[in-house]
């Protein structure tokens, strides 16, 4: 598995993990399997149970294939419309917790999921996968052809990333701010900031929040004005959300 970098819209990179091999190849066989089933329904119970099979003799061999392929149409189309309607997952994709995501940050959009869906006719229809199979291995963010085009990636989202992760905070809309020098920080400064922050929080470390503290007040020019290390710190954090979010 390989580590893919994400900057999202608010200018910030997240850490992903890209699914394995082993994890996409185990979501498209589940997929295979549920499109099997549903061959297998259609054909064992609705055409017997409606008499179609019987219905359709009195076709010709090009009428009767046309209309086979209509009742089939949802398999071939299987991966784009579920991808499309549940954000960048099939049902095999989900039960495995891997989903498709851009790798510019933004939401991939119905046209990046007909592009990979196209695509599958050369990763996995030719030679049964080994297209796929060889691109995913060889390439650094484990994408095949389809996901090339489409400038999307599978990642695994079984430690899904929240807000506690990067240098965001919540903040509302009346926030009033108490350090207007916190500009002076750099994202990764925050960043560092906050991993320390909670880590200490974690441990208890006093030793440490008051040395980080004592960094802050001397890089920012600030002075505390709350009562304990806490608040100022997660005071100092929120204005630097308010600030570089509103410049």
């Amino acid at each position: 598995m390989a580590e893919l970098q994400i900057n999202t819209t608010q200018n910030v990179n997240i850490n992903f993990t890209t699914a394995s091999v082993g994890e996409r190849i185990l979501a498209y066989g589940i997929d295979i399997v549920i499109k099997i089933a549903y061959a297998v329904i259609i054909f064992q119970l609705v055409f017997k149970l409606f008499g179609i099979n019987e219905w359709l003799e009195d076709y010709d061999m090009w009428s009767q294939i046309a209309i086979v392929v209509l009742f089939l149409l949802p398999t071939f189309f299987y991966s784009l419309l579920l991808e499309a309607l549940l954000d960048g997952q099939t049902i095999g994709k989900r039960l495995l917790k891997i989903k498709v995501v851009k790798i510019d940050g933004y939401q991939a959009s119905f046209a990046d999921y007909v592009t990979r869906w196209f695509f599958r006719i050369i990763d996995t229809n030719m030679l049964s996968g080994v297209i796929a199979l060889i691109m995913i291995v060889s390439n650094s963010k484990n994408q095949r052809i389809g996901d090339i085009a489409a400038g999307t990636a599978v990642i695994s989202i079984k430690n899904r990333i929240t807000i506690d992760h990067t240098i965001l905070e919540n903040i509302s809309e009346d926030y009033v701010p108490a350090y207007p020098s916190v500009i002076k920080l750099s994202d990764n400064d925050a960043r560092i900031i906050k991993e320390t922050f909670i880590t200490a929080k974690k441990t208890r470390d006093h030793a440490t929040l008051l040395k980080l503290k004592a960094k802050i007040e001397e890089v920012t020019g600030t002075k505390s004005v709350h009562n304990d290390t806490h608040s100022y710190i997660d005071k100092i954090l929120k204005d630097y959300n308010y600030y570089t979010q509103n410049m």
